[in-house]
């Protein structure tokens, strides 16, 4: 192991006076999906090293493949026609922490840079850090916290395979939303969500039952935008195998069932000048600076530009339903849950904004890429909020479009924006749009269940 550097990170020192002979380090890839390994200690103290000579090799298949491991035919940026090199995987030594429930293993997140050292343009935190550097520019901090609603079943991943992806068995019966008895049913994976959740540096606010079968929802603590990525993304991966341990299987889908509400990855935000909340004016209408209203304005005039990034698979759009809780055209309403955009007003801690859009199943990096990009965007146009609020489920909506049923659709859009090249960069986008259009044709060519059941005997 090299020699102690009285001027080495804080972070490297302390994994050092640990004792540890091995780190876990993660880098996300298109889906929000972490993949991963360990390292022996001296590769990691070589890899923490700062730039030039620092990071370790990391296969850029990551982002040259779908969910299940299958590669694209239809990218340019990896593919086989690149061999599937190694890229350059860069650790972020602010993300240090140890899992709790792996023996205190050190633990770091890493993305990935070019031959030159800059940012690898398909990487999704790079490009969450691609727009939050333009927020820089512009004099403003965005803040943000996420809540995710998920299911959980009494199933492992050899049940579930030998069940053939049909019928899983829920955690709990019924619907039941803040339930104490239902907390009770499974305090031990309960308490551990909490207790190791915030070992693992990532605090949750708050967490309870959602209505339907084995729902949970947990809020993540406040913070800058960047961290709260970090933090949803571990979060999800996390509860996963927390569960294991308890004999339970979260799922993030969208909406796993036709009969069941689906589920959200809702986004909080403000903008800070590193002091105050730069979203509240107590002499403003309904308390909103006009910052927040220009803010909000972009995000309105531009969900379908970033849509895919929201809603990036093909199960995202079942949830989209007229008449539940996922809102379904680009509206906004104060204190109003039915709305794509709530504007929560009151204090100046409080005041923010929610973005309701986005499902559980989206990568946390680019869906938080995509809100800010959208609202910032409003505040460099100086964009007026011209329509009113909606009231009730959609009252003053009816002049509104709703949003595409579809990813392709979505896709087509979010390929087309001017909007979304300007912030996200040509290669992020046409590479995104590419894996979206290979995920819609993985569907095409499914046979379903539905389709079994609607046409097999009848037709």
């Amino acid at each position: 192991m090299a020699t102690r550097n009285p001027k080495e990170h804080p972070a490297l020192a302390e994994v050092r006076k640990s004792g540890a002979q091995k780190v876990k380090v993660a880098v996300s890839d298109i889906d929000g999906i972490l993949r991963g390994k360990y390292l022996h200690i001296d590769k990691f103290m070589g890899a923490a090293q700062p730039a030039p000579g620092g990071g370790f090799g990391f296969c850029d298949v990551v982002f040259g493949w779908d969910s299940h491991d299958v590669c694209y035919d239809n990218t340019q940026v990896t593919g086989w026609h690149h061999g599937f090199p190694d890229a350059l995987a860069r650790l972020d030594l602010g993300t240090a922490r140890r899992v709790p429930w792996d023996g205190g293993v050190p633990f770091f997140l890493g993305e990935f840079v070019n031959a030159e050292g800059g940012p690898f343009a398909v990487c999704p935190r790079q490009t969450l850090k691609r727009v939050l550097k333009r927020a820089e520019a512009l004099g403003v901090m965005p803040m943000a916290g996420m809540e995710f609603e998920w299911f959980n079943f009494a199933e492992t991943p050899q049940s579930w395979a030998a069940k053939q992806g049909v019928g899983p068995t829920n955690l709990t019966p019924g619907m039941f939303g803040y339930s104490l008895l239902r907390m009770a049913d499974n305090q031990g994976f309960f308490n551990a969500l909490m207790d190791d959740m915030a070992a693992f540096g990532v605090p949750i606010e708050g967490l309870h039952t959602e209505t339907g079968p084995g729902v949970y929802e947990a809020a993540i603590a406040f913070s800058d935008a960047l961290e709260q990525a970090d933090r949803a993304i571990l979060f999800k991966t996390g509860a996963k195998e927390i569960g294991k341990r308890f004999g339970v299987m979260p799922s993030f889908m969208a909406k796993w069932s036709q009969a069941l509400p689906g589920c959200s990855g809702h986004i909080h935000q403000s903008l800070s000048d590193g002091k105050k909340n730069l979203f509240f004016d107590a002499k403003g209408k309904r308390s909103m600076s006009k910052l927040f209203e220009s803010y909000l304005a972009g995000q309105v005039a531009c969900l379908m530009d970033f849509a895919p990034l929201f809603w990036p698979t093909i199960n995202s759009y079942k949830r989209l339903v007229d008449g539940f809780w996922a809102p379904v055209k680009p509206t906004w309403g104060v204190d109003n849950r039915t709305a794509s955009f709530r504007v929560i007003s009151g204090s100046p801690k409080s005041t923010r904004l929610e973005t309701r859009c986005p499902g559980a199943d989206v990568n946390p990096y680019l869906a938080m890429a995509a809100v800010i990009a959208a609202g910032l965007h409003g505040v460099e146009k100086g964009l007026k909020l011209t329509s009113p609020p909606i009231t009730g489920t959609n009252q003053g909506a009816d002049h509104i479009p709703r949003a595409p049923r579809s990813l392709i659709e979505t896709t087509r859009i979010f390929q087309r924006s001017d909007i979304a090249r300007d912030w996200l960069g040509d290669t992020f986008v046409d590479h995104f749009a590419a894996t979206r259009e290979w995920e819609h044709r993985q569907w095409q060519d499914a046979v379903t269940d539905w389709e079994l059941k609607r046409y097999f005997e009848i037709i």
